[in-house]
């Protein structure tokens, strides 16, 4: 966990919503100087903090709406401080809360350097990294429709006829199978929602993949050097990591992609694990899925999970491959080197 330790003039806490937003500002000394409810707008935010700009840090929750008034700040000069929503306890334990109580608890954290800190994303790939999990989304939306089908077929004991769902061809005579109009209008309703959804995400990965080579075309040709790590994968873990330099060791990598398992000690002792939902959910979707995929067709890296399923089973083997998955990508894109398979097999 990572503090702001900056000092300031003056400090500003908000309390960020779509529509609103409370301010408090204070000096050094915690007088209180502005301290009201304004709209979510930049002149309105910028008249309020117009007398002090000067030498102000402004922070407020990594909420959904935060782009803007971190752009915002950044336009003007004015320090902004993206406070990470899962470690601001203070703020969620309160015995009493609403807007005002929120923006004061960000202000005196603030003061006191206590804002965890996280990360905010520059708004250069920032659009492409949101269309890359809006991708996401519809891909997973497809997912749930061959499910459905796969489901009508075992409702009505039927065998689905041979060949992958997540190709055209093979769904054209889906509908068929069934002799009921009535389920047969179900199937071909998914089958041509299946159909839009192949379209879309067609179309949207290969606007990705071009802007990808635009943006980081050497980083994306070190991550299509790890085994199993197909274009998706790539573009994910591209987007997703960002810039490699903002960790500075390979255990706060790790620990930001949920590849190790936080442990909570006291006197010495094991008293439980948190936090594991604090970190970034699609780098620990991207290395699990990398884990599997670089065990296809590879016996070197079958050999290697042979050995740790022997070891840890076989649950936990794939836990640890991908975890390694995640400090050989940390090393590749610091050294700016591609993955090197003798070097990973044997440690």
């Amino acid at each position: 966990m990572r503090f702001y330790r900056g000092t300031h003039e003056y400090y500003c806490g908000v309390d960020l919503h779509a529509r609103t937003m409370y301010l408090r500002l204070a000096d050094q000394q915690g007088t209180v100087l502005v301290n009201r409810n304004i709209a979510c707008t930049p002149s309105a935010f910028l008249d309020a903090v117009a007398p002090y700009k000067h030498d102000l840090v402004v922070t407020a929750e990594c909420v959904f709406c935060w782009y803007w008034l971190a752009d915002l700040c950044a336009q003007h000069s004015i320090t902004f401080v993206l406070a990470h929503a899962l470690y601001l306890k203070a703020i969620h334990g309160a015995k009493a809360k609403n807007d005002a109580i929120d923006a004061d608890k960000l202000l005196v954290l603030l003061r006191g350097g206590a804002i965890p800190v996280a990360y905010v994303y520059p708004p250069g790939m920032r659009a492409t990294r949101d269309l890359l999990r809006r991708r996401l989304y519809f891909a997973r939306k497809r997912a749930e429709l061959f499910s459905h089908i796969q489901n009508t077929f075992h409702q009505y004991n039927l065998v689905k006829p041979a060949g992958e769902m997540n190709v055209a061809k093979h769904r054209a005579r889906l509908a068929d199978c069934f002799s009921d109009p009535i389920v047969r209008a179900i199937v071909e309703a998914d089958l041509q929602l299946c159909s839009v959804y192949d379209t879309l995400i067609k179309d949207l990965e290969k606007k990705i993949e071009q802007q990808a080579r635009l943006d980081e075309p050497m980083s994306l040709v070190l991550l299509h050097s790890i085994p199993g790590v197909g274009k998706i994968l790539a573009l994910t873990l591209l987007y997703e990591i960002h810039a490699i330099a903002r960790f500075a060791r390979v255990q706060d990598f790790s620990s930001y992609c949920r590849l190790v398992k936080p442990e909570h000690n006291s006197a010495g002792k094991r008293v439980g694990s948190g936090g594991a939902k604090i970190g970034n959910a699609h780098l620990e979707w991207a290395f699990s899925e990398a884990a599997v995929c670089f065990l296809h067709r590879n016996p070197r890296g079958q050999g290697m999970i042979k050995r740790l399923r022997k070891r840890y089973g076989p649950g936990k083997a794939l836990s640890i491959l991908a975890a390694r998955l995640g400090r050989a990508t940390y090393f590749m894109l610091k050294n700016e080197r591609p993955f090197d398979m003798e070097r990973f097999v044997a440690n």
